[in-house]
């Protein structure tokens, strides 16, 4: 009596990876860690003009905190839906590109809408093409990663560093205008113009103060995170 011996199949059949939830800590971790551990500006020390150019008011740190966001969002959900398809030898071109064109709607979509603010970053906005934050992010991050952690990543990173040029921006308007958003929150009365006991601080509305609130607030966040202090 024969036996029928049934032969393995020629290729191993894989087990389906499961999914990687949406919300999984990884990729909680790219959005909360822009904002302290690896913030863009205090600590890889990116976007440093801009900080210290467009910070004077409040309202301008949020229309340039909101266009970075945009255009990062933007470029790194198209570089990495085309990550595979770019040629290595020009894929600086093509994230420049790519970037420069969101950056041309962003700054088309300002002047139409909020055209007072355009006026005031003037050249700062075309300078996003430039930010070494969109351009790292672009290359570390989105070149190697699926379209949703680089969406979460472009997120985290913009927040991380909106919320640095707010910070600022209100520090300098408050202490520099005694207003925050174009309204005033000091009394005329109490003016030393008129008589009163408090002058605004115009020094604050120059450039070298915000250089000195970002170190204020970079020795604030190492103060309370010792793994951020460098070893000589």
């Amino acid at each position: 009596m024969s036996t029928e011996v049934k032969s393995a199949p020629s290729e191993a059949i894989l087990a389906k990876e499961p999914s990687e939830p949406l919300f999984s800590k990884r990729n909680k971790k790219l959005l909360s860690d822009p904002l302290n551990d690896s913030n863009p500006i205090t600590v890889q020390v990116l976007g440093i003009c801009s900080a210290l150019a467009i910070t004077v008011q409040v309202k301008q740190a949020i229309v340039m905190s909101l266009s970075v966001l945009a255009v990062l969002i933007g470029g790194n959900l198209i570089i990495s839906l085309i990550r595979n398809v770019i040629p290595s030898r020009i894929r600086i071109i093509v994230q420049l590109v790519v970037v420069a064109s969101l950056v041309i709607l962003v700054d088309q979509v300002l002047k139409a809408y909020v055209y007072d603010v355009s006026k005031a970053l003037s050249v700062f906005v075309g300078l996003i093409i430039t930010n070494c934050i969109i351009m790292g992010r672009l290359e570390a991050f989105a070149l190697a990663n699926k379209p949703w952690p680089s969406v979460l990543d472009a997120i985290g990173n913009a927040a991380g560093y909106g919320w640095i040029l707010i910070v600022i921006a209100v520090v300098r308007e408050a202490f520099g205008s005694g207003s925050l958003m174009g309204f005033k929150f000091i009394p005329d009365a109490w003016l030393i113009s008129n008589g009163g006991f408090y002058a605004h601080n115009n020094m604050m509305i120059l450039p070298p103060m915000a250089l000195i609130v970002v170190g204020i607030i970079i020795w604030i966040q190492r103060a309370k995170n010792k793994a951020l202090i460098e070893e000589h």
